[in-house]
């Protein structure tokens, strides 16, 4: 358990993650369950969002399937979270698809538009279904976290779609946060590079650099990622770290290309 909530025995905040049955969200929710969060479980699928929060062991995890791409389907999300917690204090704004590895020219309409849909379009209903909430719950206020990438400060090859969202998400971060200043509302973002997850195991193989070499590239365990995240939505709203990158230590980013 973080330090700020060492000293409040009655802590029980509410988080959602979204994207929670696998990778990254996966371990962002068990690590906010050790801390005493109630978690609230969204994805598309109901198996890895039950199988997450049987693991976990607490209790305190609701399974919510959701489609974030879908208006009406986050709709009910959050109308759920509203009947069952009455307020949410943390978002994590974690679900996505990567759309990496199509040659620009070859990048399909109905490509671009899925990660578009989920990666920019999700997060924006998710935020804004939080910031609805948080806005009209008391005490008022609460904290959005959303998941950038290194992409949204540096592409891949092949990597367009993928890269215009995260780019993107950094200008919603940045809305979100100025908007919220008057209802107690802070939003940052987690930046993250190379967290070993099942989708990002094949780097560990290889994967294309600028220069059009292959290369194996260092990775970092998923855990780390969810501790920062851990200690971003600790922190008392008057405190925001408004963008944090984490990424293992020797990955081709500074410098990439």
């Amino acid at each position: 358990m973080t330090q700020s909530n060492l000293n409040n025995p009655a802590h029980h905040q509410v988080a959602l993650v979204t994207g929670a049955g696998t990778g990254i969200g996966r371990a962002v929710a068990l690590a906010l369950l050790r801390d005493g969060y109630r978690v609230v479980l969204a994805g598309r699928r109901i198996e890895p969002l039950n199988a997450v929060a049987q693991e976990s062991g607490t209790g305190r995890a609701l399974a919510v399937p959701t489609d974030v791409s879908q208006p009406e389907s986050v709709d009910a999300l959050f109308a759920k979270i509203k009947a069952v917690y009455g307020r949410l204090d943390v978002l994590v704004n974690n679900a996505g698809v990567s759309g990496i590895g199509v040659n620009f020219e070859d990048i399909a309409f109905e490509q671009w538009q899925n990660v578009v849909n989920i990666n920019l379009t999700g997060s924006f209903l998710c935020a804004q279904g939080a910031f609805r909430l948080m806005k009209e719950q008391l005490p008022q206020g609460g904290r959005i976290i959303n998941n950038g990438s290194i992409s949204a400060h540096a592409p891949r090859p092949n990597s367009a779609s993928y890269t215009a969202t995260k780019h993107a998400i950094t200008g919603l971060t940045k809305s979100i946060s100025l908007d919220g200043r008057k209802y107690n509302i802070a939003c940052g973002q987690i930046d993250i590079g190379n967290a070993l997850t099942e989708l990002s195991a094949r780097m560990t193989k290889g994967v294309l650099q600028a220069n059009g070499e292959i290369a194996i590239e260092p990775m970092m365990d998923a855990s780390e990622v969810a501790d920062a995240v851990v200690h971003m939505a600790a922190l008392p709203l008057s405190t925001n770290i408004q963008f944090m990158t984490i990424m293992a230590t020797n990955m081709p980013f500074v410098g990439r290309g």
